[in-house]
C-alpha cells in the first residue's frame, strides 16, 4: 500500500480517536450526538434538536479543546522527536535528552512562579518563554559540543544534552525548594495534565505549531540526504550545518510551547516517530505527517486513561505515557543491541 494511503487511512483514525475522545467521561455521550454537536458548532447548522444543552456544553466547552490540545501538543512533541532522531542519526534521541523539556520547563516554572507577563502579548508569554528557555539549551549544548568536538559527533551533542539535562533539573529542585507554597502545583504540572485547559490553551498552541510544521516541512528533503551521512549531502550542496540548526530551531519552538503548556509528558516523541517509521518507511515526506497523527492519537488515548480510569479524579498524562514509553524504549535499545 502506498505511505499516501497509509497516511490518509491515519487521519480517519485519528479523527475517530478524536470523537471517542470527546464523547467518553463521567457523563457518556454517543459519538454521533459528539459530530452532532460538533458540526452544528463549525458550520452554524441547527443539528442538535434532542440533545441536552448540558452534553452539547460538556462537548464544546469542555472536552473538545482538551482532546485537540492533547492532539496537537502530542503531535507537535512526536514531530519533534522525529527531527531530533533524524538529525542525529539516533533512534533512541528526543528533544528531552538534548534538554529542550527541561529548559522549557524551567521557564514555564519562572512565568508561573513570578506572574510576569509581557504586556503586548498577554498569555502568549508562557509558550514563548518555554521556547526561549529550550532554544537556550540547545544553543548551549551544541555551543559546548563544537568546542570540545569540532565535528560536533552525534553521540557528543547527546552526552552534552544528557548533562544539562541534569544541570536544569537541579535549578529547578532549588527553584522548587525556595517557593515551597506552590511546591504541590508546580509538581503535578511537571507530570503533564490537560485538566481545566480550554479553547484559549488552544489558540495559545497553535502560531507555534504552525510555524514549527511549516519550518520543519520546508526541510523534508535536506533529512532524506542528511541520512547518509554528512559528507554525502555537503557533496550534492546541503549546506548541513545550517540546516541541522534550523531544524533544531523548529523542533524547539514545537517541543518548547508544547512543554510549557502541558507540562512534560515523555516518551511521545519516541515512540510515534519510530512507529511511523515502521509504517511508512524512511521518507521523511511521510514520516512526519503520520508521527504527527500516532503523536496526536496516542496522547489523545493517554489522556482519555488518564482521566477515566480512576474517575473522579485524574492520573498524570505524563506517568501513562512513562508507563508505555519505558519498556518500550528498552525494546527499542535492546533491539538495537
Amino acid at each position: 500500500m502506498k505511505s499516501s494511503k497509509k497516511i490518509l487511512i491515519g487521519v480517519i483514525i485519528a479523527a475517530v480517536i478524536v470523537c471517542i475522545g470527546a464523547s467518553v467521561g463521567s457523563t457518556y455521550i454517543s459519538i454521533y450526538d459528539t459530530l452532532r454537536i460538533i458540526v452544528e458548532k463549525i458550520f452554524s447548522i441547527h443539528l442538535t434538536e434532542g440533545i441536552e444543552m448540558r452534553d452539547v456544553s460538556i462537548v464544546w466547552t469542555l472536552r473538545l479543546p482538551r482532546v485537540l490540545l492533547a492532539f496537537i501538543i502530542g503531535g507537535s512533541l512526536a514531530m519533534g522527536g522525529a527531527v531530533i532522531q533524524s538529525v542525529l542519526k539516533n533512534q533512541i534521541a528526543s528533544p528531552y535528552i538534548l534538554g529542550v523539556s527541561s529548559g522549557a520547563t524551567l521557564g514555564a516554572a519562572l512565568i508561573m512562579l513570578t506572574g510576569f507577563t509581557i504586556p503586548l502579548i498577554g498569555g502568549f508569554t508562557l509558550p514563548l518563554t518555554g521556547f526561549l528557555f529550550g532554544l537556550l539549551t540547545v544553543y548551549i549544548v551544541i555551543s559546548l559540543s563544537s568546542k570540545l568536538d569540532r565535528t560536533m559527533s552525534n553521540n557528543t551533542i547527546i552526552l552534552f544534552g544528557m548533562v544539562f539535562t541534569l544541570f536544569i533539573g537541579a535549578l529547578l529542585t532549588t527553584l522548587l525548594a525556595l517557593f515551597r507554597e506552590e511546591l504541590r502545583n508546580l509538581i503535578y504540572w511537571q507530570m503533564g495534565s490537560f485538566a481545566l485547559k480550554g479553547w484559549s490553551y488552544v489558540r495559545l498552541m497553535l502560531p507555534f505549531f504552525v510555524i514549527g510544521t511549516l519550518g520543519i516541512l520546508r526541510y523534508t528533503r535536506e533529512m532524506d540526504i542528511l541520512t547518509f551521512g554528512e559528507e554525502q549531502a555537503k557533496s550534492v550542496g546541503v549546506e548541513t550545518e545550517k540546516v541541522r540548526r534550523r531544524l533544531f530551531v523548529f523542533s524547539t519552538i514545537l517541543s518548547g510551547a508544547a512543554v510549557s503548556l502541558s507540562g512534560v509528558i515523555g516518551f511521545v516523541d519516541l515512540i510515534a516517530p519510530h512507529m511511523a517509521r515502521k509504517i511508512v518507511g524512511s521518507n521523511h515526506r511521510y514520516v512526519i505527517p503520520m508521527s504527527f497523527i500516532l503523536g496526536g492519537s496516542l496522547m489523545v488515548v493517554t489522556d482519555l486513561i488518564a482521566r477515566t480510569i480512576v474517575s473522579p479524579s485524574e492520573l498524570p498524562v505524563g506517568a501513562i505515557t512513562a508507563l508505555i514509553g519505558a519498556p518500550f524504549f528498552a525494546w527499542v535499545y535492546f533491539k538495537k543491541k
